[in-house]
């Protein structure tokens, strides 16, 4: 189901993900505040900015264990768009938590913002783990 002030199901999405023991309606203030965040601070449309930031973190490869024969290799694997969504969602949320500003929408407003500029620690996962996924291309023949 879309959200009822933006229509997005992506929005509905990242708020169920957001929300702790069932309080949807603290979750969605919670958003609704960092979008508001948003358009106050820099002036631009906060869903916007919102997506962007979406769409930058998402990853595009990962690095899964396989074993063969007696040893563990770490095979690059491309991410299916469903995870891509996911994953981008759950480090936003995670790293937004680690930042020192005070309340959580202003947590989750800096997080957006630095991500749509391609820059914050969840653009930084994303990097680490194309990283990976590069140094080990080698192994990348053990993807079945």
């Amino acid at each position: 189901m879309p959200d009822p002030k933006y229509k997005s199901a992506l929005v509905t999405r990242f708020v169920n993900n957001l929300m702790k023991a069932g309080k949807k309606s603290i979750a969605e203030g919670i958003f609704y505040d960092a979008i508001d965040i948003i358009e106050d601070r820099t002036g631009q449309n906060g869903l916007e900015v919102f997506e962007k930031a979406m769409e930058n973190v998402q990853p595009i490869v990962e690095v899964k264990s396989r074993r063969v024969g007696g040893a563990t290799y770490q095979v690059p694997i491309e991410i299916r768009p469903e995870r891509r969504l996911a994953l981008s969602i759950r480090w936003l949320i995670l790293f937004s938590k680690t930042r020192p500003e005070n309340t959580m929408a202003e947590r989750l407003a800096m997080e957006f913002d630095q991500a749509s500029k391609s820059q914050g620690a969840s653009i930084k996962k994303r990097e680490d783990t194309h990283k990976m996924a590069e140094a080990n291309k080698a192994f990348a023949h053990y993807r079945w």
